[in-house]
């Protein structure tokens, strides 16, 4: 069975029923804006063992916009085999951020011409 796309709010629900959140993102996407408590788990290097701290509950598997996570949900699906149950975030982190849910964003430094000119 084909694991379920949920909303923002139902994520939100399940975390605090103990379920726990998967960030599938690479470590710079992460860098820039993350969820408290999530996993750190990028795609590219996915691995059974990264799993590990989501034993035996339900995992929330999200990326940025939910793509990634569709088009690889296979392959998620397989690695979480045995170990949790997979669930995906429907719109990914940016639809968490716009369901008014927090993040943890960290501010970029400032560009050339304001490091230059103080703008």
């Amino acid at each position: 069975m084909a694991a379920k796309t949920i909303s923002p709010q139902e994520a939100h629900r399940m975390i605090a029923d103990g379920a726990v959140l998967v960030d599938v993102r690479q470590p710079q996407e992460i860098d820039r804006e993350m969820i408290e408590g999530a996993i750190a788990a990028p795609l590219s290097s996915l691995r059974a063992a990264d799993l590990e701290a989501a034993r035996d509950r339900k995992a929330i598997f999200f990326c940025h916009s939910g793509a990634r996570t569709r088009m690889l949900a296979g392959q998620i699906e397989a690695k979480a085999s045995g170990i949790c149950e997979p669930y995906y975030l429907a719109g990914g982190i940016v639809a968490w951020r716009r369901a008014g849910l927090p993040t943890v964003a960290v501010p970029r430094p400032p560009g050339l011409l304001a490091r230059l000119f103080g703008q």
